[in-house]
């Protein structure tokens, strides 16, 4: 019998959902996981692996969390990627989990909204190295199934919970490191229960962070996700027990966070068959993915018209009311303050893919983001809400330029570069890989760099994790 068979069988109408979450995360086996979705594992955890490296030499407000895991005592036992160190499985999580989401440029789910795998890999990679006996095969099986429960609970949303002041990603991404982690610890299915239970008492994450363009904490939230799913399998381990119903209980997840406006089916539906992980965007820019389709038709237009930037009288572009954050307010987003909350302005995004014909990572320094032209151009940069409640795709982009003789050009993209509908090549994600991995703190030769993108695209045949993961340290 199959894990869906298992999951579809006349027992399972008795259980809870949080217990059928919990049964399917323990009792399936790499071997029943589909092929599709191993292949996206393995690829997200070279995006991830190489874009933590990449946030260790590039962001400031990662440090402070690694010194305080340096800083800390307990078993020298997971390593700090790009620095080498080694520190207790959770404090490594918390360090990692720091860079994980620092330059915005990690994996997405575009239709449930979160980014799975930025509070999973951090946890999963600490748990496994302290561990020490992970094989490739189980590291994937736990990396597929926690994303896929991830991503559930985001498509079972029936409101976004933004409405209610709570910030949602890393909260939702709390669950998915707990589930990969318990995997990888071989807890039962009440233990996980339990774990689910303590993360649900440790993961939040407030909205206020959209309103402060100064605040840091956008950056790193998902140092705290990955810390919370990490300690909490460790505590379910030892015998701390939790709540039945951590998820749909009368206060347990989406009656917290969504006051109850949730599709219970939708946690469930073609469970064991359907692996959301399969459905993963990667990203080609270093952005929140929100600003991909308009990135992508800025370039479009500068290929297929013959644009001198400094002719542009004006840019409009046409945005959904759940993208309007991306240029609210209008004034502070022609003029980010940081570097994260220039990738979640429209305007700033916009003018660089126009003045430099890319939006690459060296975009962001400081003096990048005081380039003269670039703010110029983005002060001509407006937006339109599009009030059409039945716009399905909220994520698509239309970008209009105006230039000074009238002459009126626009493009309109559905889904953006790296999406399941428009996908990036495995050459693309490699480059992408060695390209962020350079940057680290303590940068790989080239040859380490290639050898490390094959090790982690042939995982499933590595015989123990710590091969991988003193490699990349």
């Amino acid at each position: 019998m199959n894990c869906h068979d298992r999951l579809t069988d006349a027992g399972i109408s008795n259980m809870s959902i949080s217990s059928i979450l919990a049964k399917y995360v323990v009792e399936t086996s790499y071997d029943e996981i589909d092929h599709q979705a191993v292949e996206m594992a393995r690829r997200s955890l070279l995006d991830a692996v190489g874009v933590t490296l990449a946030a260790s030499g590039l962001t400031a407000s990662c440090q402070p969390f690694v010194e305080l895991a340096m800083e800390s005592r307990g078993k020298k036992e997971s390593t700090i990627l790009g620095y080498g160190k080694k520190v207790s499985a959770e404090m490594a999580a918390f360090a990692n989990g720091s860079m994980a989401h620092a330059i915005d440029f990690e994996d997405a789910h575009d239709l449930a909204l979160v980014h799975p795998n930025a509070p999973l890999v951090p946890a999963a990679l600490a748990l496994a190295e302290s561990i020490g006996t992970v094989s490739g095969k189980e590291f994937i099986a736990a990396m597929a199934l926690g994303c896929d429960i991830v991503c559930r609970l985001g498509l079972a949303l029936g409101v976004n919970p933004i409405a209610f002041g709570w910030y949602i990603p890393p909260v939702l991404g709390a669950f998915g490191a707990t589930a990969a982690a318990g995997k990888l610890l071989h807890l039962n299915a009440v233990q996980l229960l339990d774990a689910f239970s303590l993360t649900l008492c440790q993961t939040t994450c407030s909205a206020e962070l959209r309103y402060n363009p100064h605040s840091d904490i956008r950056a790193v939230r998902d140092a705290f996700a990955s810390k919370a799913g990490v300690v909490s399998v460790l505590l379910a381990k030892k015998g701390i027990k939790g709540f039945a119903l951590p998820f749909e209980g009368k206060a347990g997840l989406f009656s917290l966070y969504a006051r109850g406006n949730y599709d219970p089916s939708a946690l469930t539906r073609n469970m064991g068959k359907v692996y959301e992980g399969a459905n993963i965007s990667f990203k080609p820019w270093p952005t929140c993915r929100g600003t991909h389709t308009y990135i992508e038709a800025a370039l479009g237009l500068m290929a297929e018209y013959p644009i001198n930037i400094h002719d542009i009288a004006a840019v409009n572009i046409i945005v959904s009311p759940f993208n309007s954050m991306l240029c609210e307010p209008l004034e502070a987003k022609r003029h980010p303050a940081i570097a994260i909350d220039a990738k979640f302005s429209l305007p700033f995004v916009i003018a660089t893919a126009l003045c430099h014909k890319d939006v690459a990572l060296n975009r962001f320094t400081a003096d990048a983001m005081n380039d003269g032209k670039v703010l110029g151009l983005a002060r001509k940069v407006a937006y339109t809400v599009n009030p059409d409640p039945g716009l399905t795709n909220i994520l698509q982009g239309i970008v209009e330029i105006k230039m000074k003789d009238s002459t009126v050009v626009s493009k309109k993209v559905t889904h953006a570069l790296g999406s399941p509908e428009n996908p990036m090549s495995k050459k693309d994600l490699v480059a992408k890989f060695i390209d962020c991995a350079k940057q680290s703190v303590n940068p790989l030769s080239m040859e380490q760099l290639d050898i490390a993108a094959q090790k982690i695209l042939f995982l499933d045949k590595m015989k123990n994790m710590n091969e991988l993961i003193h490699f990349i340290s």
